[in-house]
């Protein structure tokens, strides 16, 4: 390995943070391991974590919150078969690494294993998609409230009908260290991997009133970067959006209701693709039959010109790492080609059970939780249509731009998303807003009703978190100009 790659640093980081201070080396994590491996185990690991975090919140030009947080841990894990034993403990030393890998290794019918595992850096080359940088340190707690009061002044000189600002501002510096060992054969593959992963989060709510009428309008952005990320330009876009959408909530009509063409926006509405197919794609739902696209590997399950790609690999992105929580490398995984199946996204577990290549996808909330097949960064890629194109194309129907919560059935693909922005279509041209829509649909049947995919493809600003089994981690969605025929809308009009 080069002296100068990046993975040296990271690694450099994490012991420094992780092992040093409590008396550990990579001999005592073989030790750990072996003693896991004492049994007929299939794959162990142990993974430490430590992050920082501090966040401040401002409401009507007050601070109104601010929080800091260290935690730190290890979770080991042991697999035989599909059966998994997993410990974690706050208390990072020798001691407890040795009493949770024999709490683990029961998993495994005892005998037959051995008793020592060496271990080897796993990353490949210089991949850093992200700077090793400590966000919360790179600017001082009166320049984070200067952040928010600025936003605030921002939002509120945008129009006068602005009542209230509430503004937020978050960092976290995340530093990983897995040790992992897998029995292939009669032989055993044995790696170590550690990652220094910041993340950064700006939003801002505004609520607006006119003629006793109020509305309100979010916008907000952030990714694995300093805080320094979030300059006046960036300030200004956020505060526009955020007065923007606000206000055409203001001017909005009630929305109509029944089966018509939809044009979704580029960017954030790929949140409905994400939560309606992406995790449908996971290998656990997959492996178990529980998905709408079990067993479909190589049939056409949407629409000719849909792609949609999962890729880990992005620089600076929300969902963006370097390894996964496991210590594989991320990828670019095509899911979708060109309306046809090609695969899932897979952890360890979920892809050895397949008898399937990992994809990079392992990925966990804490030390204190199992990994699990997830999405990182999940978009449809852009077609060849002008969007204006696409708009001129719709007689009668609605564009949404803009969507908020939702809920899916990942067994059938159903889903009602609410659209936080969306307007009229008539005879081409994009009208009135309207308030109150909701769109309702089955995620499968409505890759199958995509008609035209423009050429704008764009990811959103970096806001996203995901949940799955109790667990949240931070995702990026995207998608270009959609046109898809015979959605139901849910609305209060006529």
């Amino acid at each position: 390995m080069n002296l100068d790659d990046p993975a040296i640093d990271r690694l450099a980081t994490a012991r420094r943070l992780l092992l040093e201070p409590y008396g550990l080396d990579e001999a005592k994590l073989q030790r750990a391991l072996g003693t896991i491996f004492e049994h007929k185990a299939d794959f162990a690991d142990l993974y430490f974590q430590y992050t920082r975090s501090e966040s401040f919140s401002l409401e009507e030009g007050i601070v109104k919150s601010g929080s800091f947080d260290i935690e730190q841990g290890v979770g080991v894990r042991a697999v035989a078969g599909d059966k998994t034993a997993f410990s974690y403990s706050d208390d990072i030393s020798e001691a407890a690494l040795l009493e949770a890998a024999r709490a683990v290794r029961s998993i495994a019918a005892a005998g037959g294993g051995r008793a020592r595992v060496g271990t080897a850096l796993s990353q490949r080359g210089a991949r850093a998609l992200y700077p090793a940088v400590d966000p919360v340190s790179s600017l001082e707690a009166a320049q984070k409230i200067a952040l928010l009061e600025r936003i605030e002044q921002l939002a509120r000189a945008r129009d006068p009908r602005v009542k209230q600002v509430m503004a937020s501002v978050g960092a976290e510096y995340d530093v990983m260290l897995v040790a992992r060992s897998e029995r292939k054969g009669r032989s055993f593959a044995d790696e170590l991997a550690a990652d220094v992963r910041p993340l950064v989060r700006l939003s801002l709510t505004v609520i607006v009133e006119e003629g006793g009428r109020r509305e309100q309008g979010f916008w907000g952005g952030g990714g694995r970067l300093p805080l320094s990320y979030f300059d006046e330009a960036l300030l200004r876009e956020y505060a526009g959006k955020a007065v923007d959408t606000a206000l055409a909530n203001l001017a909005a009509r009630p929305a109509p209701a029944g089966v018509m063409t939809v044009v979704l926006g580029p960017g954030w509405p790929g949140i409905l693709l994400h939560e309606a197919v992406g995790h449908g794609l996971e290998g656990d739902f997959n492996r178990k039959g529980s998905s709408a696209f079990s067993g479909k590997v190589g049939q056409r399950v949407a629409a000719r010109g849909v792609t949609v790609v999962d890729d880990g690999t992005l620089p600076d992105r929300r969902g963006s790492l370097n390894v996964d929580d496991e210590g594989n490398a991320t990828a670019r995984t095509v899911l979708i080609e060109d309306g046809v199946l090609k695969g899932y996204l897979q952890d360890s577990l979920n892809a050895r059970l397949m008898k399937v290549p990992v994809t990079g996808n392992g990925r966990r909330e804490s030390f204190a939780a199992l990994p699990l097949p997830r999405m990182t960064n999940t978009y449809m890629v852009g077609g060849a249509h002008d969007p204006q194109e696409i708009v001129r194309s719709v007689k009668k129907g609605i564009y949404a731009s803009n969507f908020g919560g939702g809920q899916v059935d990942i067994t059938n693909g159903k889903f009602v998303f609410s659209m936080a922005e969306a307007y009229l279509i008539e005879d081409g041209r994009i009208t009135a807003p309207i308030k109150g829509a909701t769109l309702i649909g089955n995620g499968p049947d409505a890759l199958t009703r995509v008609s035209m995919i423009g050429n704008d493809m764009a990811l959103d600003a970096g806001i996203g978190t995901c949940g799955k089994d109790g667990q949240s981690v931070p995702v990026c969605v995207g998608q270009p100009t959609l046109r898809i025929e015979g959605l139901t809308v849910g609305g209060t009009g006529g």
